[in-house]
């Protein structure tokens, strides 16, 4: 009966071409939908990644006990052997190095005084190194209020309100004051390359961003490193992936009495994010069951209208002796059937255009050229494994439900009646 019913829906099209391709539309847009909205309020977590916590982190035990206060002379030892290393185990991930120092900053005045002075917060990144992406990830192209980003060693970038309490610009020199790793004080002078807004207020009133082995010649870093932040190459924070690689990589050091000894931790473990990915979850799974759920109405009454227009022929088919039950049986596998067809369409459908928009995403870079704020130039969607079976509740389930309710007629139909109206 199936394969006669199939048949039908192939050959009668005008019976079943305008529900496929309303159930195609419905699923394709709760798939595309759902894909995207999980990937925008992933934005909050890929900018945490980006600045603090990467998808992974990997610090030396007593550093990471002790993280907030930045702790330098517990970083890691030997970062270029264990960095190679990574980049050879783990070559889905792109692993870079980052130093956090603190200090202060004075601006020179050009007569041998100081015209201002200011605590700093540093960053140190990769940023000479090409395969780093570092400066895109980060966002600095787009941040940039004046100057260049640098392009030779010394140079440095430094927050625009921080540049505007010390009265500096673009060009000119300034001294940073601090302690090495060993403990012992450092003065190096710098030249400001460029001012940043990122639109953090800690950020932009006492920022400074260079490279990587300034740093490490600054502060008597010489192949050691703060952290080791790995990303995946896609840039997508997935948390089982993350726990998988966490619990590999720190299976090798388990029995590591040293307190440096490397330890890795997932983003979710960092800076309260276990908390947020999990009301992240929460609102993303509301705004999807508040759409499948307007689309499962929407279904469901094209289901209803479906079954009701069709009631002249299930009372003919009545009146030449075809069972009710057999004919109400055969309108609720005709909806499974369409439902089927429309929700595997629409899925191909959805999925593809999701798969394509976590890829390139949707380009923004134009809106955001007087932008303050700091946030992705590019939105993407995200695909998850429910995206592969979430459109067959509106698709299959509701249009089955409104084909069994507008089914209900068929036991209402009497051949009496049916005579009558024939006649008219």
């Amino acid at each position: 009966m199936i394969k006669f019913i199939f048949k039908a829906i192939v050959r009668d099209k005008n019976r079943s071409l305008l529900p496929i391709i309303v159930i195609s539309i419905g699923v394709f847009l709760t798939i595309a939908l759902s894909g995207y909205i999980k990937g925008v309020f992933g934005d909050m977590i890929d900018q945490t990644a980006r600045f603090q916590t990467g998808h992974v982190k990997i610090m030396s035990k007593a550093y990471a006990d002790n993280k907030d206060q930045v702790p330098n002379d517990l970083a890691l030892i030997g970062a270029s052997e264990l960095t190679t290393s990574l980049k050879t185990k783990y070559p889905n991930y792109s692993w870079v190095n980052r130093i956090k120092f603190g200090g202060l900053l004075d601006a020179s005045d050009g007569n041998g005084g100081s015209k201002g002075q200011g605590p700093a917060m540093g960053m140190a990144i990769e940023m000479f190194s090409e395969p780093s992406n570092e400066v895109e990830r980060l966002n600095i192209p787009n941040s940039l209020v004046s100057g260049n980003i640098p392009s030779k060693s010394g140079e440095v970038l430094i927050g625009a309100e921080f540049a505007e309490k010390l009265d500096v610009k673009v060009g000119d020199e300034i001294t940073y004051m601090g302690t090495t790793m060993n403990g012992a004080m450092t003065f190096e002078s710098l030249t400001i390359s460029g001012t940043v807004r990122f639109g953090v207020s800690a950020m932009d009133k006492g920022m400074i961003i260079c490279d990587i082995a300034d740093a490490r010649k600054m502060l008597d870093m010489k192949d050691a490193t703060g952290e080791i932040l790995g990303y995946s190459l896609d840039e997508l924070y997935f948390d089982d992936k993350a726990r998988a690689l966490t619990s590999t990589f720190n299976a090798k050091y388990a029995d590591s009495t040293d307190e440096y000894a490397p330890v890795m931790f997932p983003l979710s473990e960092q800076n309260s994010m276990g908390s947020y990915l999990k009301l992240v979850d929460s609102f993303s799974s509301l705004f999807v069951i508040i759409f499948v759920i307007i689309m499962s109405i929407v279904l469901w009454n094209t289901g209803l209208i479906g079954g009701l227009r069709r009631y002249q022929e299930f009372g003919i088919r009545i009146a030449l002796g075809e069972e009710k039950g057999h004919i109400y049986k055969t309108l609720i596998y005709e909806a499974v059937l369409i439902g089927i067809i429309g929700s595997v369409t629409g899925t191909l459908l959805g999925i593809t255009l999701t798969l394509f928009m976590q890829k390139h995403g949707i380009d923004i870079s134009g809106m955001m050229e007087n932008a303050t704020m700091m946030m992705p130039t590019v939105m993407k969607s995200k695909f998850t494994p429910e995206l592969l079976y979430i459109g067959f509740i509106p698709g299959l389930f509701a249009m089955v439900i409104g084909n069994m309710l507008s089914g209900i007629g068929i036991y209402k139909r009497e051949t009496a009646t049916l005579f009558k109206e024939l006649e008219v």
